[in-house]
This record gives structure tokens, C-alpha cells and sequence, in this order.
């Protein structure tokens, strides 16, 4: 019958269509599999990623950028806006553009180490806490993140910071990030729950692998996009609380960050002296990192959700 319907003309043979090269598969499952490709689909994503990039280069051309040093004080105080200082300068006779791109590496430094500790110590309470459900262990580490969570984060980061001796960037950094992690360890606990009992979690069981090879090196590789998307949001929150402490005058002593620039300028009264760059440009780069953090966020959502991802 399918030599009727398919008639073969003297002289040919009838041969099944080529299936895709071998190389052209891999080329395609490769693509698609890269994930810094799915970042970068993501329209927002990109632009966070760019902004974060300039201010990176920003931070590490600080001493080429900057016209003056964060610290001179030869200059006249509280002079307005002007072609030599584009900013105006503060009650020490500082010039307020050179400390706010000197402020780009303390906000950056703290972000970074703040979100990695916080990362870190959510991800083993977290891994540890899931794999254990149900025992002892479970029971403890639950009860010590229920109880990180009900504290209230900011008097307890004041209280922390107010009563040390010394008050610096690891100090700061620390205090942010023991005070920040139980929300991501009860999200990591979540997620390694139902991967415990998968296939390839249960095979390595069999096969005699230890409970920390199994969490670190099977379950902790199929939670890359929720780790990723944990550490972007603690170093969002640090650099945000690194700024309101030093807001409020808790600040590091040795460092001058945009934090510090807004306290000195409503020190000074600079809102009643008219000197609005002083106060409008710290919080306004300020806001527009943390936002753009924010945006590349909704990239690396895309990695965990493919349901999320643009054409």
C-alpha cells in the first residue's frame, strides 16, 4: 500500500530524511543552555548589568576620575556648584564630587562581601536544614531561622553597630550579614526539600556518596538560579543598609561613602543653604544602583522560570 501511494520512479530508491549533524545539535543545545545568553535576553537585565559595569569601572578609576582626594580639605567651605568643583564642597572644604566617586567603592566593597557572607550562611543553614527534615538538626536550625526572622533587622543592626568599639567596613559588612540571612535559608530549605527524594539524588545515595558530597555536589548545582537571584538580593539589601547606617551617623569612620556624604550634608543644613547637589546626586547614584540590581534580577529569574523568557 505504500508503494502505491509513494511511487518510486525506476532508477531511485526511497531513503529517510537526514536528521540534524550531530555538531548542529550540540551547537543548538549549547546556545540554549548558556546562561549568560538567557541573562542578557532579558531587556531589563541588560540594562542593570551595564549600569552596574559603570559603576565598577567607576570604583576601580576612582583615583583617575576624581580631581581631588576624598580627604582634601584645602578648599574653601561650603561653596556652591562650579566648573572646579562640580558638586561644591562640604564643611571640611572637601570637594563633594571627588568623595561621591570615591563613595562608588565603599557601597560596591560592602555589597559584594556582605552579599556573599549572607549567601554563604543562608546556603549551608538552608542546604543542611532541607536535607535533615525531620530530625533533630531540622528542628534546630528551623528554630534558629524562625527566630532570626521575627527579630526586628533594623534596631538590631543600630543596637549591634552603636555599642562596638570600632566601627568599620568588616564590621558592618559582619552585622549585615548576620542579620539578613534566615529569609534565603528558609527559601534554600524549601527548594533542596524537593530535590531530595529525585532520581539522581537517590542513585548517589546508593552509590555511597556522603551527605555533604550529595548536598554540595548534586542537589546545590540544580539551585545555581535561586542562589544567584539570593546573593543579588543580600547585596542589594546591604549596600542599602550600609547607606541608612551611615545615614544616621553609624557609619564607617575611616571611609567616605554616600552614606556619609548625606549625613555630613544634613549635618551642615545643606537643603536651608541652598546646596542641593550635595544631598540630590549621593542618594540619586544611590538609588540608581540599587535599581539596577534590582533589574538584573529579572534575568536571572529567567534561568529558574523559562516561562519568564522573551522571544
Amino acid at each position: 500500500m505504500s508503494s502505491a501511494q509513494n511511487p518510486v520512479l525506476p532508477g531511485t530508491s526511497i531513503s529517510p530524511a537526514e536528521p540534524p549533524a550531530p555538531e548542529e545539535q550540540a551547537a543548538g543545545s549549547d546556545v540554549a543552555d548558556r546562561w549568560y545568553r538567557v541573562v542578557w535576553s532579558s531587556k531589563k537585565a541588560r540594562v542593570g548589568i551595564v549600569v552596574v559595569a559603570i559603576y565598577v569601572l567607576v570604583a576601580l578609576l576612582a583615583p583617575v576620575i576624581a580631581p581631588y582626594g576624598p580627604t582634601d580639605g584645602s578648599f574653601t567651605p561650603l561653596t556652591g556648584p562650579s566648573a572646579r568643583h562640580l558638586l561644591g564642597t562640604n564643611v571640611a572644604g572637601v570637594d563633594v564630587f571627588s568623595q561621591v566617586i570615591y563613595g562608588s567603592r565603599v557601597s560596591l566593597l560592602v555589597g559584594l562581601l556582605g552579599g556573599l557572607l549572607a549567601t554563604a550562611i543562608a546556603l549551608l543553614i538552608g542546604l543542611v536544614s532541607g536535607y535533615a527534615e525531620g530530625t533533630v538538626v531540622d528542628d534546630v536550625l528551623t528554630f534558629l531561622t524562625n527566630t532570626a526572622l521575627v527579630i526586628p533587622v533594623l534596631p538590631l543592626i543600630i543596637t549591634l553597630v552603636a555599642y562596638s568599639d570600632t566601627r568599620g567596613i568588616p564590621l558592618i559588612v559582619g552585622v549585615i550579614a548576620i542579620t539578613s540571612w534566615a529569609g534565603a535559608a528558609r527559601g534554600k530549605r524549601a527548594q533542596i526539600i524537593t530535590l531530595r527524594n529525585r532520581d539522581f539524588v537517590t542513585a548517589a545515595k546508593f552509590s555511597g556518596d556522603g551527605t555533604l558530597r550529595i548536598i554540595f555536589s548534586e542537589i546545590l548545582p540544580n539551585m545555581t538560579s535561586l542562589v544567584a537571584a539570593a546573593f543579588v538580593g543580600a547585596a542589594t539589601g546591604a549596600i542599602g543598609a550600609e547607606a541608612g547606617l551611615a545615614v544616621l551617623g553609624l557609619g564607617s569612620s575611616d571611609s567616605v561613602s554616600w552614606g556619609t556624604i548625606l549625613y555630613q550634608a544634613d549635618a551642615a543644613g545643606a537643603i536651608s543653604q541652598g546646596l542641593f547637589a550635595w544631598v540630590f546626586v549621593p542618594g540619586l547614584v544611590l538609588a540608581i544602583l540599587i535599581t539596577s540590581m534590582a533589574f538584573i534580577n529579572f534575568g536571572i529569574d529567567l534561568l529558574s522560570n523559562p516561562h519568564l523568557r522573551e522571544d
